[in-house]
């Protein structure tokens, strides 16, 4: 706890410390020592009346001392407070102050992740049973789109109130979009239930990063992040497998409605310990900022357009010029507005990172979307053997990522993503090859391992040329632009994905799926596949042009 500056930037005049009243538990009980008792064992010199502690102690020694010491925290601390401090000092994730909140966040982001593979692997069947496969991609973009502006009200929320009431509040509705789901009778009601859930995502994931800036002194944030890359892995080789044998033995509705029993355990660890240590609004005594209405409308404007573009895409007739106007018009001005300038148009540094992006996410996982539902009608395929098709991508793209992060490497960062963006391309245009009864299925498992490593080089180098580039007061809103550079990618490319699957033979194809999988792979219509798979290939090769544009040249 620094001291309080006077306008000129001086060091304001303090009242000399006086004895703070005791604090009492439930009861009366007086709580513990008071703080400035237990001051007096430390060395000598001016104290911190707010917490006890020399006013000289270190920033970052401060944040990483038990929070029942924090201002706002219990008084009591048991034993010798000089021991205490150095103890947590030395902490990491796991240590005794940090453990149940490490475990707890980080369980639930292997769900989250979990959820995330499992679904991919059920959606065949699921979309093939409601009589859904025309509208396939909207299951997946309907996520994407309320997460848009999700994303930005929790932000807001955050700042505004503390980071537990959006993550409660995100938890809630992600599980409440996981039983609409797993409930629905109709596709359009399934589609319902995947909006409520990118709701929630959006709020979770926003509400996540605050809360490691809070409770995490700078020195452990590294490792936590680390921890919630690392919880991608496990669930992207057991989740395409547990999801299958759900889907095929018990019906593909359990591996919705089974999820949100799993999140109330982390819950149960991380709620009390986010309450304890990163609860309220960051300054206490400052008075409550306004929520920034422009910046929540452009937000509401970009998911409005881009699900209205979506529609369009899907209905293919005269009428649908409609909602396609009324998409563009919404989205020009939210992108304008939210995203930086010269984004679009790949201005040299900055704006060139987040197009990149977008561009990668948006490409690979508008195909991946459509991968298990090629093998499982296409080659009849079992949903599980066809999401173990990509189940080695979690590794590699985790291989990536460490790749990218080894310092003698940083030199060659733009060659690393330019890399990266063809092997993506490369692994895109491979996957649909399997359309050719005489390809070996096993292709796509190599293709999409080779794809993952280069979206892990890919993606974890956005993220530190975003920091790198952007000045300390513009990390938070340059990082919010990437966010929504990502969503928004993933929203059009599925339109424009699923626009041309259904025109060129999904709907056809949904109707020959309705049975088995053995009747759903005699339904051959190869072209609407490749319609999704050889666009977005090209859409990575254009990111391949953008990453030689993340690097600003001296001149």
């Amino acid at each position: 706890m620094t001291a309080p500056e006077s306008r000129d930037g001086t060091e304001a005049a303090r009242p000399a410390p006086t004895d703070p009243p005791h604090d009492h538990h439930q009861g009366g009980q007086p709580h513990g020592p008071r703080r400035d008792e237990l001051s007096r064992g430390l060395p000598g010199g001016p104290t911190d009346p707010a917490t006890g502690l020399p006013a000289d102690l270190p920033t970052d020694l401060k944040t990483g001392i038990p929070g029942d010491v924090r201002p706002g925290m219990p008084d009591a601390l048991p034993g010798d407070l000089t021991g205490a401090v150095a103890e947590a000092a030395a902490e990491g994730m796991l240590g005794r102050t940090y453990r149940a909140l490490s475990v707890g966040i980080v369980s639930v982001v292997f769900l989250i992740a979990f959820e995330a593979t499992a679904v991919g692997t059920a959606m065949p069947v699921a979309a093939r049973e409601l009589h859904g496969i025309p509208l396939y991609a909207f299951a997946f973009s309907a996520y994407f789109t309320t997460s848009l502006f999700a994303m930005v009200l929790s932000g807001q929320w955050a700042d505004r109130s503390g980071p537990l009431q959006p993550l409660a509040t995100g938890i809630t509705a992600f599980g409440a979009g996981l039983l609409l789901s797993g409930a629905a009778g109709s596709m359009w009601a399934f589609i319902a239930g995947r909006a409520v859930q990118g709701l929630g995502g959006g709020l979770v994931i926003v509400a996540l990063y605050v809360v490691i800036g809070r409770a995490y002194p700078e020195r452990i944030r590294p490792a936590i992040m680390a921890a919630f890359a690392a919880s991608w892995v496990i669930p992207s080789v057991v989740g395409p497998l547990a999801a299958g044998t759900v889907t095929e033995h018990l019906g593909w509705r359990w591996v919705f409605v089974g999820i949100p029993v799993l999140i109330v355990i982390p819950l149960a660890l991380a709620l009390p310990a986010i309450r304890r240590m990163a609860s309220g609004p960051a300054d206490p005594d400052a008075p409550a900022q306004p929520y920034d209405r422009r910046r929540i409308r452009l937000a509401l404007g970009i998911s409005a357009g881009a699900g209205l573009l979506q529609y369009a895409g899907q209905e293919l007739n005269w009428l649908a010029v409609l909602p396609a106007a009324a998409g563009v018009a919404l989205l020009v001005p939210a992108v304008r507005g939210l995203l930086p300038t010269g984004t679009v148009r790949a201005a040299r540094g900055l704006p060139s990172v987040i197009l990149l992006r977008g561009v990668a996410a948006g490409s690979f996982i508008a195909a991946e979307s459509f991968v298990p539902l090629m093998l499982v009608t296409q080659r009849g395929l079992t949903p599980t053997m066809a999401g173990l098709s990509l189940a080695v991508g979690g590794a590699t793209w985790a291989l990536g990522s460490y790749v990218q992060s080894r310092p003698r490497l940083e030199p060659h960062r733009e060659r690393l993503m330019v890399s990266g963006m063809v092997l993506v391309a490369a692994s895109i245009a491979v996957a649909p090859t399997v359309l050719i009864p005489a390809v070996p299925v096993w292709i796509v498992a190599v293709a999409w391992a080779f794809g993952c490593f280069g979206m892990g080089l890919v993606i974890a180098s956005t993220s530190v040329l975003l920091l790198k580039l952007s000045a300390p007061e513009e990390a938070g809103s340059n990082s919010a632009a990437l966010q929504i550079s990502d969503g928004l990618s993933n929203v059009l490319l599925l339109a424009v994905g699923g626009a041309a699957f259904a025109a060129l033979g999904g709907e056809a194809l949904g109707a020959a799926a309705h049975g088995t999988v053995g009747e759903a792979a005699g339904g051959s219509h190869p072209t609407a596949f490749a319609a999704v798979f050889v666009p977005m290939a090209v859409v990575a090769v254009v990111g391949a042009w953008v990453a030689t544009r993340v690097v600003v040249r001296e001149k």
